[in-house]
C-alpha cells in the first residue's frame, strides 16, 4: 500500500521548481522582486485530479489560481481538493474545458486578465506509447506492479495527462498559435518542454505567431531534464506597465 500511494503522487521537487522559475520571470518586470498575493492572476491549463500546481503556488506566493482540465473526473476531484482546504479555497478556481481542441478559448473569459500560464503537457503520441513508457519506468526502478496492468500503469496520471493525438509537440504547436488570441490578455505563456529536439520547432512557431519575447530555461532534478518554454506578446516596456497596473495595490 505504501509503494502504491507513492508512485500515485506527482514528483514534487519538479513542480515546485517550475513555480519558482516562473516567479523569477514576472520578478523581471518587479525590480527582480517575485510578486506575491491574489492580484497576480494564473491559468493552470491541465490542473489534473491533483491540482498540484495551483496548490503550490498558492501556499508559496498567495496567488489566484484558476485550474482548468477537459477531464471531468480530474475536474471534479480537484474542486473537491480545493474546497476541501480552507487555506487555498479563497486561492483556486476550477474550471472545466469541454473542448480538448480549444485550449484557451471558452477558458479565458474577456474580463479575465493573467499574469502567467502554466502547463506541463501531455508528451506521447499514443496510448500504446504511454504504456510502453510506464513500463520502462518500472524496469528501471526494478519493480514488478502488483494487480492489474492498468491500474499501474501510468504512475498515477490520468491518460489526458500522458498522451495526445502528436504528442507534446502538437499540443504545444496548436497552444502557442491558439495563444495569440489572447495576446492582450496574458503576460507571460509557458509550458514545460520534455523533448530538447521540440524546441526549435516551437521557437518556429512562435516567430510565426508574432511572439515578441522567448525565454528557455533549463530545468533538472536528478537525472530528470526538462524545459521551461515562455513566451509573451508583450515587451519589456509593456509587461512593466502590466505589473503596475496588475500588482501593485
Amino acid at each position: 500500500m505504501a509503494d502504491t500511494l507513492w508512485l500515485s503522487l506527482p514528483p514534487i521537487p519538479g513542480r515546485v521548481d517550475y513555480i519558482h522559475y516562473a516567479a523569477d520571470l514576472l520578478a523581471r518586470s518587479n525590480q527582480q522582486i517575485p510578486p506575491q498575493g491574489r492580484r497576480v492572476k494564473v491559468l493552470d491549463i491541465g490542473c489534473g485530479a491533483n491540482c498540484i500546481y495551483p496548490i503550490i503556488g498558492a501556499r508559496t506566493y498567495g496567488w489566484q489560481f484558476i485550474g482548468t482540465d477537459i477531464d471531468v473526473i480530474a475536474a471534479r476531484s480537484a474542486e473537491l481538493i480545493v474546497q476541501s482546504n480552507r487555506s487555498i479555497s479563497k486561492h483556486i478556481q476550477i474550471r472545466f474545458n469541454a473542448s480538448a481542441d480549444d485550449i484557451f478559448t471558452n477558458v479565458i473569459q474577456p474580463s479575465d486578465r493573467f499574469s502567467l500560464t502554466l502547463c506541463n503537457p501531455p508528451f506521447h503520441a499514443s496510448q500504446q506509447e504511454a504504456e510502453s513508457g510506464s513500463q520502462r519506468k518500472w524496469r528501471n526502478l526494478n519493480i514488478k506492479p502488483k494487480g492489474t496492468h492498468k491500474a499501474h500503469l501510468n504512475f498515477g496520471g490520468q491518460a489526458t495527462e500522458l498522451w495526445c493525438e502528436g504528442g507534446e509537440l502538437a499540443f504545444l504547436m496548436r497552444m502557442i498559435q491558439q495563444s495569440a488570441r489572447f495576446e492582450s490578455q496574458v503576460c507571460w505563456f509557458t509550458s514545460l518542454v520534455s523533448k530538447d529536439k521540440n524546441i526549435p520547432l516551437l521557437k518556429k512557431q512562435l516567430q510565426r505567431v508574432g511572439a515578441v519575447q522567448t525565454q528557455v530555461i533549463s530545468m533538472s532534478q536528478g537525472q530528470k531534464i526538462s524545459r521551461l518554454l515562455a513566451w509573451s506578446f508583450m515587451d519589456k516596456r509593456a509587461q512593466e506597465e502590466w505589473a503596475l497596473t496588475h500588482w501593485k495595490d
